[in-house]
């Protein structure tokens, strides 16, 4: 009983001697299963790293988010620099604009002054040629020159209804125009006859108006010559109705028509 169980004693030990001198495949054993675990490891470092990039992305567009609004939209203040701008530039533009309006009127003035000087100087020198005594006035009665002799014997230069006047009137400009090179609307009145004639004038145009209110119906004038027509038309303006020429020269008149 003895030398059996010495034996089969004997046969056990080299089994464990044989692993003993063969651990590795013990380690094999265990290597094996780590490789399992292995490929985990790296995913979840690259989805930790994913994440942690998502959570950056994230805060990076919260913040870009959150930033774009005070971006785009203009502050309080800075609208109302752009609006204290706009009008400092309105008002700017308002006085260049008045600046600009009373230039122009100082040399539509200026230049209807040297008209006058010119046309004072023409019919001076015709005076002295004609051997007639007066005295020039120079004026500007809105948008032309004005000239005026008065004092002396002057009537021969006036004509019959003024067709003497009418004639220097054209000379004059005439003069004027060679100087400036620009045609002139001055006015040229000799004795006051021209004033005189627009009192009168002045009163035809009144009657005219009266009697188309109380008609209703137009009135027609007798024939005109330009400065007459003038004058009437603006005195029925100025009575509040309207009025129009029609017909031909000599024969032009004056119509003065119901409101």
């Amino acid at each position: 009983m003895t030398d059996q169980n010495t034996s089969e004693t004997e046969h056990d030990v080299p089994e464990t001697a044989s692993d003993a001198q063969h651990p590795s495949s013990t380690a094999t054993s265990v290597e094996e299963s780590t490789p399992e675990t292995g490929p985990d490891a790296p995913a979840d470092a690259d989805a930790t790293t994913s994440t942690g990039e998502s959570h950056a992305s994230d805060a990076s567009e919260d913040s870009a988010a959150t930033a774009d609004p005070d971006a785009s939209e203009p502050s309080d203040s800075d609208s109302d620099t752009d609006t204290d701008a706009d009008t400092d530039t309105d008002s700017d533009s308002d006085s260049d604009d008045a600046s600009d309006d009373a230039s122009d009127e100082d040399s539509d003035v200026d230049r209807l002054e040297n008209e006058g000087d010119i046309a004072a100087d023409y019919l001076e020198e015709l005076l002295d040629i004609a051997d007639l005594d007066g005295d020039l006035d120079m004026d500007v009665e809105g948008d032309r020159a004005s000239v005026s002799i008065v004092g002396g014997d002057v009537s021969t230069l006036i004509g019959r209804n003024g067709e003497v006047l009418e004639a220097l009137q054209e000379l004059t400009r005439l003069a004027v125009y060679r100087e400036t090179g620009e045609r002139s609307r001055l006015m040229l009145d000799i004795g006051g006859f021209r004033a005189d004639k627009r009192s009168r004038l002045e009163r035809v145009a009144d009657e005219a108006v009266a009697e188309v209110r109380s008609s209703g119906e137009r009135k027609v004038l007798d024939p005109m010559s330009p400065f007459e027509r003038k004058v009437v038309h603006d005195a029925v303006a100025a009575a509040g109705l309207s009025s129009e020429s029609e017909g031909e020269e000599p024969r032009r008149r004056v119509v003065v028509l119901p409101s």
